[in-house]
């Protein structure tokens, strides 16, 4: 596989960012180093890189989302936006399941995603909800 200069940019833009991407969030990204970068060179190269394990693709909340980390690692997306983050929790002590209890697989790995809401929404729940007044006593 050729490492042409669009690959090369949108690599460098995704390991350069923490916030998982979309496809087309990587684009508008990329277009700033490459004007002229079409949206489907973004995803060809994005699908070429997950393919050669350059990339994470990570499937969440009906959303595809993109990780230049490859060091296994888990995820918090936020429930209300969508927003995902690297989890710096703990892994957790996962043994795999007795292959006759899940029908013949073979175990080979997992996925965990933890689910919350990211600072941003809890701030805007905390502007929405009007303030108690105290009356005096």
């Amino acid at each position: 596989m050729r490492n042409t200069q669009q690959r090369r940019a949108i690599l460098q833009q995704l390991r350069q960012t923490k916030s998982h991407p979309t496809a087309h969030e990587l684009y508008e990204l990329v277009r700033r180093q490459i004007p002229n970068i079409s949206l489907g060179t973004v995803y060809r190269n994005l699908q070429r890189l997950a393919t050669i394990g350059e990339i994470r693709v990570l499937r969440s909340g009906g959303q595809t989302r993109f990780d230049g980390e490859t060091v296994p690692h888990d995820h918090v997306r936020c429930v209300r936006c969508g927003r995902v983050a690297d989890a710096p929790a703990p892994q957790p002590s996962l043994t795999a399941p007795a292959e006759e209890h899940v029908e013949g697989f073979k175990i080979v790995g997992y996925r965990l995603e933890w689910l919350g809401i990211c600072p941003t929404c809890a701030a805007q729940d905390r502007a929405a909800t009007p303030t108690e007044e105290l009356s005096p006593a």
